[in-house]
This record gives C-alpha cells, structure tokens and sequence, in this order.
C-alpha cells in the first residue's frame, strides 16, 4: 500500500514550513543533495529538468543531506548561495535533514518505504537519489545516484500526462 506524501511538510531553507499538499496535482522530483560530491554537477542537469518542466506541473525539491562523508557541510543560507552561483539552481531546498537512520526526514521514511532500491533495501546509498512522486502524491519511481537527470525526462513526461 503506497502512502500519500501530501500529509507531510518541510521547513524551507528560509525557514518556511512548506505543505506537500501545495503540490496536490504536480509531479514533484524529492533529491537529496549535497555541495560537495562527484555528483554535485547533476544539480545543473536538475535545474535543466526545472526549467524544461516546471510550466506543464513539474517541481523539484532538493534536501540537502550530510549523512554521506560530511559532503554538505555548510550552512542552510551557504548551501542556497552555492546552488544558485555554481548551478543557477531556482527550484526549492529544504533545511539540511537525515535521510536514514533515527533522525530521518519523515518524507523520505515514505520514499523509501514506497520506493525500495536494488535487492528490496530502503536505505539511502548516496547523495542525489531521486524518487518521482505523481500527481497524487504516490511515488512513481526511485532512481539511483549515478542515474543523470536527464534520463529521468520520459518518466516525468509519462507521469505529467497522466489524469
């Protein structure tokens, strides 16, 4: 049984508690992200996503983590800087959180219950694991950390089509 993300909410890195049911009828991309990992470019390709997709119901939200070798060590307000000098990143950020472990976000407890990776297991390997929620807020698919933004267009275009 799929559960519904739209119950759920996340503090902004404005420190804004943002709803999940303000995105009720979108297709919404959750990553968690970080400033410092071989994989810190896909934010560029993740932007590209945002642009491309955004104006037909698509959004992003980035969660920063520093759970994967201390990779987002800056500030909620450093990180924001970082992602919009180096990547001109526009789509939202949430305050820094735990994606696995005893802290984790209530968010990504769903995705990754809802979403299982290879072989059936829940945790979070790496940074920049990506999971598609649909319009309804049930998640789509989960997509691994090497896995580039870009291959993602046919699933988000499929899911945007969607009733």
């Amino acid at each position: 049984m799929s559960s519904n993300l739209h119950s759920l909410a996340f503090t902004s890195n404005k420190g804004v508690e943002v709803a999940l049911s303000d995105f009720t009828g979108k297709v919404v991309l959750f990553v968690n992200t970080a400033s410092k990992c071989g994989y810190t470019p896909q934010y560029e390709g993740l932007e590209s996503l945002y642009q491309k997709y955004n104006s037909q119901g698509f959004e992003i939200i980035g969660f920063p983590c520093d759970q994967f070798a201390g990779q987002e060590p800056g500030s909620d307000v450093e990180i924001e800087e970082f992602c919009q000098l180096n990547f001109g990143v526009s789509f939202p950020l949430s305050t820094k959180v735990d994606v696995n472990g005893n802290n984790t976000h209530p968010i990504f407890e769903i995705l990754k219950n809802d979403a299982p990776g290879i072989l059936g297991t829940k945790r979070i390997k790496w940074n920049f694991t990506k999971f598609l929620v649909g319009k309804d807020g049930r998640v789509i698919k989960r997509f691994a950390t090497a896995t580039k933004p870009a291959a993602l267009s046919a699933d988000i275009e499929k899911a945007l089509q969607s009733a």
